[in-house]
């Protein structure tokens, strides 16, 4: 119960608390289709690969720039958004190391020319319920692992957002464990779905986003992630990570979609489409089981 009280004050409510309505969104298009025009204006090159499509409607841009998770500015979905001003994401570089044979510290513009980049068509599922269908562009986290050459002994990914409580104020919660970390296992972190984004929507990513270069791992739930990477480390240990640490009964390591198993405090057997409010019975890893089941 203390820990529940716990997460409850960080302002986690449950899950049908955490859902505004597709009106209140659509009520900030104005605002937010100001602030979307200078990313807009920043197109990426990307064919679209067909390999990876989903079949259900995308997702409107304004309403997924309007409905985010991103603690590090605020605990409010419908107002990340207006919350990012001061976030500033160039330049930006990524660092690579632990166990690689070839450890660097890469500008994020430099490592999108040495990348495959591509759109990918994802279905995005949040741990509390809700989903969305997004146009993402990036690069196999693969070709990045490649490039670096990872040890024998390297069985884990480490990684780490940025910390700058002068851009991000909510850093400044000495309750949370910031800087954002994640991991992944290193058979996951080189399967062919999981992506490191640096655009959606046909151009770079906005701050909302998780910009410049974020983590999407399609069968897990959303809160894997990682936004905004800053460090990617290569270990032979098992790494903790953020939701794990603050609330282990309700945020696995592993955090596969899986409607099989229950959240302690809501159903998993169901998802609610942002922007069209349909629902949908849960896939087991999202729909991608073809793919990742072997993992497990």
């Amino acid at each position: 119960m203390d820990r529940r009280k716990f997460i409850k004050d960080l302002g986690i409510a449950s899950a049908s608390t955490l859902l505004i309505s597709s009106s209140s969104a659509c009520a900030q298009n104005t605002g937010v289709e100001k602030q979307l025009e200078p990313f807009r204006a920043q197109k990426l090159a990307a064919e679209n690969n067909a390999s990876f499509t989903v079949n259900r409607q995308m997702t409107d841009e304004v309403i997924a720039a309007t409905y985010n998770n991103y603690y590090e500015f605020t605990n409010r979905k419908s107002t990340v958004w207006k919350k990012t001003d001061k976030f500033r994401t160039r330049p930006w570089e990524v660092e690579i190391s632990g166990l690689v044979e070839n450890p660097m510290t890469l500008d994020v513009d430099d490592l999108i020319k040495q990348m495959p980049i591509e759109e990918r068509i994802y279905r995005l599922r949040c741990v509390e319920a809700w989903a969305m269908v997004v146009p993402w562009i990036g690069f196999p986290m693969k070709a990045l692992l490649e490039k670096v050459q990872p040890k024998a002994e390297a069985q884990y990914v480490r990684m780490l957002t940025f910390l700058d409580a002068d851009m991000a104020p909510e850093q400044q919660n000495v309750r949370m464990p910031w800087p954002y970390f994640e991991g992944l296992t290193l058979a996951e972190a080189m399967n062919d779905l999981t992506l490191l984004a640096v655009g959606i929507y046909g151009h770079i990513l906005p701050p909302q986003h998780g910009a410049p270069i974020r983590l999407i791992v399609p069968w897990k739930y959303g809160f894997k992630s990682i936004k905004s990477v800053v460090s990617i480390e290569l270990t032979d240990q098992k790494p903790r990570t953020f939701w794990n640490t603050l609330a282990p009964r309700e945020y696995g390591f592993e955090a596969n979609v899986n409607p099989n198993v229950p959240h302690p405090r809501w159903s998993q057997a169901s998802e609610r489409m942002i922007g069209t409010g349909k629902r949908h019975p849960t896939m087991i890893y999202n729909g991608y089981g073809s793919s990742v089941a072997h993992l497990y």
